[in-house]
């Protein structure tokens, strides 16, 4: 008898027995991460369960000085208690060497936030000379204090329960008290009943330990594991990974990290990813729900969490950011499924993406303050306005520009009170170019200036200042030893493929000639089209040079950064003067410098294709050269399939990619649109200098 439509979702989709291919795998992987060093010592750890210990020693006198100071009598304050409890990665078993601890403190009713957790509990932390780098953010969406616990990262959060004393064997996986608790606090007492909901919820809690450090190893080599940034976090992660091994709860964890990638490189977002039914509770909270909550449905990726009440934990995910995800899952069911033909092996999965040589242009993002405990809250609140930089040139340029931002901060040593951010650019895959189409973005970092300059607790010497600059720009002091990598020359990579490019007269003739050999994976890269194609192709690209000025001292580059009053630049071709003595210029940047990624976003396989398009003004014909396929369309939780219809593109040997005219539409008739010359966009990065104050 068939079972009821409702429940078949929750079935596993195979439980065969592993076999012995999996379990020579499986090994191959386990001494792969071991040896990239993702397992801490024993010594380590040791010092990680000290640590804990002495902390929740600390926490429970804290909450007896704070008890006695309020007035209660002796028997109150030899009763009262805390409890300090661990979520996160190290709960969950996956953390490395280095790691922080996500721990909670639980406190009783009458120990407050605001008063006692940053205000006494602050102050007695300041005094141990054990605490180092300690830094409190009350205002962030989780409250949070940040500190070094004799060279042991910790973030503590703290909720206070409707109790008047807190068991030491607390659960707080029971419903009932999250009762009164005020919404900072339901967040913050979440993370840790996630965290065991999820391992209760998997079907063996070795195997998926196993799977998710493989898969965080992965995201972190491939600069996509980043929730602040528009990416996808530890706990994100980790339900990605818990919902494939309960669809496979047999696997070994090697044919778990194949299934992931072939699952989710299919995966039909905005529908959601779910390891239980969504909870509903006789509590006044929300869970997540597109049909009641009109902001729910504006998730592009949503990831529901198992615990009551049920959230997205992915919400900070753009359309830049999902593409990107989307075009790492498929480079790593490509690989995987070539790993199954035998002709690749595990380092090929983990190899690091480059990513300050994949794009032709950057913004680079600095920040700056006058001392250090300044520099730690402006940076903690420009981390997290940094997606709203994302989500605001994607509305104003109608998301034909692609932002990729970088998943961490980099440091110049030689400046002090300095850090720096990058967001790599580029034109949306599947998105042909229309002669006098303006990026102009010079405005969109005006807003987006003005909104993280209302931070509350601004002090002076807080400035930020974005600049547009090419990557052979790039500043040294984000490459290893500050040394920047040579350009590999334009030849075969390690799979076999070869390129020529051929210009004759003033027509660009571009042709690829490809020699296979056995470790060429070109089955399965070609029909991915993933941002690291192994395809190579020497071809020119016309480039222009940026003349307008930074007010960065040292710094050359084109800035849209300023401190003090914020002002609007003039349209291109107006005059303007400013009180200063830099002047505005605008940069007019080809199509070809924004270098387009394959149009991978597009789900579904795409047809091998061996020709390419020769120059339709010398040859007056076009050869076709894009991919049949399914396009995610997100709109809302609206889900379009369509035909894809992409620009021509070819790949180089350093994993970028040099773009060709734009293709015409499938059909024999070739329009007169196809045969002009190819258009130009214009993309205008306008200067703003930087005001006296």
């Amino acid at each position: 008898m068939a079972m009821p439509k409702s429940n078949q979702m929750w079935e596993p989709i195979s439980t065969a027995q592993p076999s012995e291919l999996d379990v020579s795998r499986t090994q191959e992987l386990q001494k792969l991460m071991e040896n990239a060093g993702l397992y801490e010592s024993r010594e380590e750890a040791l010092k990680r369960q000290e640590v804990l210990g002495r902390l929740d020693q600390i926490v429970k006198s804290w909450v007896k000085k704070v008890t006695e100071a309020k007035g209660y009598n002796e028997e109150m304050v030899e009763e009262v208690n805390a409890v300090i409890i661990t979520f996160g990665s190290y709960r969950l078993g996956v953390n490395g060497p280095g790691a922080d601890i996500d721990t909670l403190c639980v406190g009783p009713r009458h120990v407050t936030r605001e008063e006692d957790f940053f205000g006494e509990l602050h102050r007695m932390l300041s005094e141990l000379p054990e605490v180092q780098e300690l830094h409190p953010v009350p205002d962030a969406n989780v409250p949070v204090m940040k500190f070094k616990f004799n060279g042991v990262s910790i973030d503590l959060l703290y909720a206070n329960l409707g109790l008047w004393v807190i068991p030491d064997d607390l659960d707080l996986s029971v419903p009932c008290f999250l009762q009164d608790l005020d919404e900072k606090s339901v967040l913050s007492v979440n993370g840790s009943r996630v965290t065991d909901k999820i391992l209760h919820m998997v079907p063996n809690v070795q195997t998926f330990q196993t799977t998710l450090r493989c898969i965080r190893y992965w995201a972190k080599q491939r600069g996509i594991y980043s929730n602040v940034t528009g990416f996808l976090g530890g706990i994100n992660w980790a339900i990605l990974v818990a919902r494939i091994c309960q669809l496979y709860p047999t696997a070994l964890p090697s044919l778990l990290v194949s299934r992931f990638f072939k699952v989710y490189s299919q995966w039909r977002w905005p529908n959601p990813v779910l390891l239980c039914p969504i909870e509903g509770g006789s509590l006044v909270l929300q869970s997540w729900d597109p049909r009641r909550n009109f902001r729910d449905r504006n998730d592009l990726m949503p990831i529901i969490t198992p615990a009551y009440p049920c959230i997205n934990s992915s919400y900070n995910v753009s359309s830049s950011t999902l593409c990107i995800m989307q075009q790492e899952f498929q480079r790593g069911n490509n690989i995987c499924e070539a790993m199954d033909a035998s002709v690749t092996g595990w380092n090929s999965l983990f190899e690091n993406f480059l990513f300050f040589e994949a794009y032709k242009n950057y913004l680079q993002i600095d920040i700056t303050a006058r001392k250090e405990i300044d520099l730690m809250n402006w940076q903690g609140w420009v981390e997290s306005r940094l997606r709203l930089l994302t989500s605001k040139i994607e509305r104003d340029t109608r998301g034909m520009l692609q932002c990729h931002p970088h998943p961490g901060e980099c440091l110049d040593k030689s400046k002090k009170f300095h850090r720096c951010y990058f967001m790599g650019l580029q034109r949306k895959p599947g998105v042909c170019a229309q002669e006098g189409e303006p990026f102009d973005i010079s405005f969109t970092v005006e807003e987006f200036k003005n909104t993280v300059g209302m931070y509350t607790c601004k002090k002076p010497g807080m400035w930020i200042g974005v600049c547009h600059i090419k990557r052979n720009n790039i500043p040294l002091f984000v490459f290893p030893c500050g040394v920047r990598p040579a350009r590999p020359k334009r030849v075969a990579r390690e799979n076999g493929a070869a390129a020529e490019a051929d210009e004759a007269g003033n027509g660009k003739k571009r042709k690829i000639d490809e020699s296979i050999t056995g470790h060429k994976l070109r089955k399965y890269d070609s029909m991915a089209g993933t941002r690291n194609s192994p395809l190579a192709v020497e071809a020119k690209v016309e480039d222009c040079s940026i003349t307008a000025r930074c007010p960065i001292v040292d710094c050359s580059q084109s800035c849209l950064g300023v401190e003090g009053p914020f002002r609007f630049s003039p349209p291109v071709g107006a005059s303007s003067s400013v009180g200063c003595s830099s002047s505005s210029t605008a940069v007019e940047i080809l199509v070809s410098d924004l270098v387009p990624s394959p149009s991978v976003c597009q789900q579904g396989s795409s047809k091998e294709h061996d020709r390419f398009r020769d120059d339709a003004q010398s040859t007056g014909e076009v050869q076709q050269n894009f991919g049949e396929g399914t396009r995610v369309e997100n709109d809302g939780v609206q889900q379009g399939v369509a035909t894809g219809k992409d620009c021509s593109n070819i790949f180089r040997n350093d994993g970028g990619v040099e773009e060709l005219e734009p293709t015409a539409p499938s059909s024999n008739a070739v329009s007169a649109a196809y045969l002009a010359p190819k258009p130009l966009i214009k993309f205008n990065f306008t200067s703003l200098v930087r005001a006296n104050c």
